[in-house]
């Protein structure tokens, strides 16, 4: 019987941070050197990091994007042991007011790293008071209430500020254009990924073969995290099922029995896909109702299941709704009869078959 997923929480291959990935803090590298993939950001990163350092003055501010789970977290870890500094972490939502932000500030060192996960959750009234830190290295601080109250402007040490964010359009256009670089990270390919399973199996000590290796990386959705923490499970797999050894067949025997397809769906994006297919004749079908078709929220079904199916081209957003795509189709082993791009006609009260 396979591994049923009731919950986000219980998601192999969700990209969000879960508590069995604190084992994933001792498989973070420290040095470029060591950081795989991202080759372009790395060379960008190179070169501003040894002019600053050869200036002797602190980094540009530096904004990071892109998907979770692909190491942005990491590479402010990276950046801040390059340049020798320390680094102060703390993440959008945790910073609840004016005050917070600037008793961060005031505690760095000169060409510290203040490292904010989720920038994009800050609140206006903490943005207000990055504009002049960010800028002139100095905050502003109101004391008293009312007529009596005054401003005092404190001066800040040099320091770097790197922003995190899975959502960058959602970053207001003042707080956007203080970050001197802003850097894009890209889904790894398998050879990448291939990489990343090598150098963790050899700290975690596991025993891995290219071919297990390879498997595990095909069905990882692009993305470190999930590799590592399927590379943990498989290694449970193969220490009770097997010799010990990770090899292509131990590798597809437990993702198989952990419900992880061939391009890395799990049982919660082939359930999606199916409904669409089973219950309104492959779309369009609102969001709204899809998500109450199989039990989730709709807001969960936009920011977590559909990224990675539209990246396959599994589905495609309509104005009337979602819709499956052929590929999809063959994916599930269903006849695909659609003649328009991005329309999904099975007769309207044609029954589909699932295998």
């Amino acid at each position: 019987m396979g591994i049923q997923f009731d919950d986000m929480e219980e998601r192999l291959v969700t990209a969000s941070l879960s508590h069995d990935d604190e084992a994933e803090v001792s498989l973070r590298p420290h040095t470029l050197l060591d950081y795989m993939g991202q080759e372009k950001a790395k060379e960008s990163l190179k070169v501003y990091i040894e002019a600053a350092r050869g200036r002797r003055e602190p980094l540009d501010h530096v904004l990071l994007y892109g998907p979770p789970g692909l190491g942005k977290t990491t590479l402010a870890g990276v950046i801040a042991h390059e340049m020798g500094v320390n680094i102060r972490v703390t993440s959008g939502p945790a910073i609840e007011k004016a005050g917070d932000i600037a008793a961060l500030l005031t505690n760095l060192s000169e060409h510290d790293i203040l490292f904010v996960d989720e920038i994009h959750r800050l609140n206006r009234a903490v943005e207000e008071v990055l504009y002049p830190a960010m800028e002139d290295y100095a905050v502003d601080i109101i004391l008293g209430k009312g007529p009596s109250a005054r401003s005092i402007r404190l001066d800040l040490p040099r320091f770097t500020l790197i922003g995190a964010t899975t959502r960058a359009g959602q970053l207001t256009a003042p707080l956007r254009d203080r970050f001197g670089v802003i850097l894009r990270l890209e889904l790894y390919t398998p050879e990448e990924l291939l990489q990343i399973l090598r150098r963790s199996a050899s700290i975690l000590d596991i025993s891995l073969e290219a071919g297990g290796a390879a498997e595990i990386a095909r069905r990882s959705r692009g993305t470190p995290r999930i590799a590592n923490r399927i590379l943990r499970r498989v290694r449970d797999f193969a220490q009770v099922r097997a010799d010990g050894v990770i090899t292509k067949s131990v590798a597809d025997a437990a993702l198989s029995m952990l419900e992880i397809d061939r391009v890395g769906l799990d049982a919660v994006d082939r359930r999606m896909l199916t409904a669409i297919v089973r219950n309104f004749s492959g779309g369009p079908v609102g969001l709204d109702t899809l998500a109450a078709s199989i039990g989730e929220e709709s807001i969960t079904l936009e920011d977590v299941y559909e990224p990675f199916l539209l990246q396959l081209g599994f589905i495609n957003r309509t104005p009337r709704g979602r819709c499956v795509t052929r590929l999809a189709c063959e994916h599930l082993g269903v006849p695909y009869v659609g003649q328009e791009p991005g329309v999904f006609p099975y007769g309207g009260q044609e029954k589909i078959e699932l295998p």
